[in-house]
């Protein structure tokens, strides 16, 4: 999401770094800007970023209809898809398929507040860390800050989205169903944790394609205080 969302923060500690009080000195006069300033942009930046996004994933088809992150089946189970369409029951593959993103939406419901805990626990190296970094390094620093808590919270979530839209039972079926195929080895993956960990993909690209809308487009910087802030880093 956000290598500027976090460059912020070393704003925020403007005196100890004597090269970024060197940037604020070159904005134009006539358009100050200051610290509690560049906390609320900090604030708006994250909700257009963060929750932007996550709460794209969270809505019906937010996965299954979105390329980027849509949960295909994991690799022992695509000759069971394959096997399913070529005796005629796409439908149930579709299906089958369909209820492994909603489980997924479920579950990103969760994140926002781990998201925000995280950014709120920043340091000054590592937003100095950040601002130095490559293209993505906001992203992963989210990654490396937050994967271990998304998990946690995203697997039961799962497991209940499974029982609750009944994907046990519909992969029990589709399993099933597959293995007997005449001539198929048997599958029995543990999907719970393949989804989660799709999920998480699915959270940290959405979060990457944030990161560089708010770095390269002015567009994305939707109200004054935005362009106000960003154009420290611009």
């Amino acid at each position: 999401m956000v290598r500027k969302f976090f460059a912020v923060f070393i704003f925020l500690n403007i005196t100890a770094c004597a090269e970024l009080q060197q940037v604020v000195n070159q904005l134009p006069q006539g358009n100050p800007i200051g610290n509690d300033q560049i906390a609320s942009g900090l604030r708006q930046a994250l909700d257009f970023g963060i929750d932007k996004q996550v709460t794209k994933l969270t809505q019906t088809d937010g996965f299954f209809k979105n390329d980027l992150v849509k949960i295909l089946l994991p690799e022992e189970l695509k000759k069971v898809d394959k096997g399913l369409r070529d005796i005629g029951l796409s439908k149930l593959a579709d299906e089958g398929l369909k209820v492994l993103n909603r489980a997924a939406e479920d579950a990103v419901k969760e994140a926002t507040p781990i998201f925000i805990d995280a950014v709120k626990g920043i340091t000054f190296g590592d937003a100095k860390n950040i601002l130095t970094g490559n293209n993505n390094a906001a992203t992963q620093y989210l990654n490396s800050k937050t994967q271990t808590a998304l998990y946690a919270k995203f697997n039961p979530v799962i497991k209940q989205s499974f029982s609750k839209v009944g994907a046990d039972k519909i992969w029990s079926n589709l399993i099933n169903k597959y293995n007997n195929i005449p001539f198929t080895s048997k599958v029995n993956p543990d999907l719970t944790d393949y989804v989660t960990g799709e999920a998480l993909k699915g959270v940290y690209t959405m979060i990457g394609v944030e990161e560089k809308e708010i770095r390269t487009k002015l567009s994305s910087r939707t109200t004054d205080l935005l362009r106000k802030v960003f154009a420290l880093q611009d």
